[in-house]
């Protein structure tokens, strides 16, 4: 595929591929940003349509081709599906169907596996319970994937529609949202009062953990995916040295968005605490 996009950063742009249907997929890049701060990163949000959660496999797995394929136009060979729906609806049909036409050699690595890998470790009393969008939740993609590894785990899911809006809104720290929080809390654990541990199965969710952590009693473990995609990526390109040697290594970071880029450039700083210069897309 032909590269279509080189920053002038004086070196052969390579860059790690971090997709999201909107912006939860930055505290995915901001973690993997500071466990492996030396590779180039490009960040794709395809703000326009999102949000995904509610979206059929079939429309969730086509707009997630076509951003994987845009950033592999790009020069990506590894592109990270930042988004919990794209993992559960479209990164295996990618990884098995696509990726042999477009390149064997490049790889799409999904957000679900790292956490599902490290649960096990988290839970003592093997009743585990996952916050997630509709579509995520209805997948049951956590509960698979957890049962392959963990057989003797119990998972409970349940869907939290209003807390996207909350964060993108930047609602997540006012009164308002204390509600909403507080609700999905208690209805998983009316659900299963034996849960100790909760997955934060939505990229947008770490944002709300003040809020979660008030409402979540005292002894259950709070599990954003952050740091444990970070760490499961870390380990993959410790393995895969082939693939590591591709990606370049010049700590740069650029930004693309289906959106106006100027919203992109508030909401990221929501995400980033930082500013953030973005390029606008097209991958219709």
């Amino acid at each position: 595929m032909k590269l279509t996009h080189t920053p002038d950063s004086g070196h052969q742009w390579s860059p790690i591929g971090i997709f999201d249907s909107g912006y939860g997929g930055l505290t995915i890049l901001d973690a993997i940003r500071q466990r492996l701060p030396q590779y180039d990163y490009l960040y794709l949000g395809d703000n326009a349509r999102a949000p995904y959660g509610p979206r059929s496999f079939d429309v969730v797995y086509e707009f997630t081709r076509q951003a994987v394929r845009h950033l592999f136009e790009q020069g990506c060979q590894l592109v990270i599906l930042g988004c919990n729906t794209a993992s559960a609806k479209a990164l295996r049909t990618i990884q098995q169907h696509d990726l042999p036409q477009w390149d064997a050699e490049r790889r799409v690595l999904g957000v679900i596996r790292p956490t599902a890998e490290v649960i096990g470790e988290l839970t003592v009393s093997r009743h585990v319970g996952i916050f997630a969008t509709e579509g995520t939740i209805r997948s049951e993609s956590y509960r698979l994937e957890i049962a392959k590894l963990w057989p003797d785990i119990c998972v409970t899911g349940v869907a939290c529609p209003f807390w996207v809006p909350l964060v993108e809104y930047n609602e997540a720290d006012t009164p308002g949202a204390d509600y909403f929080v507080k609700k999905r809390i208690d209805q998983l654990l009316a659900a299963d009062p034996l849960i100790d541990a909760v997955i934060l199965g939505c990229t947008h969710y770490p944002l709300l953990l003040p809020k979660i952590r008030r409402y979540m009693p005292a002894g259950i473990k709070i599990i954003p995916q952050g740091e444990y995609v970070a760490h499961s990526l870390a380990d993959y390109l410790h393995r895969h040295t082939a693939l590591s040697a591709r990606c370049s290594q010049g700590g740069t970071t650029h930004y693309l968005t289906t959106e106006n880029p100027s919203r992109f450039s508030e909401q990221a700083q929501i995400f980033l605490r930082q500013p953030v210069s973005v390029d606008h897309v097209n991958l219709e």
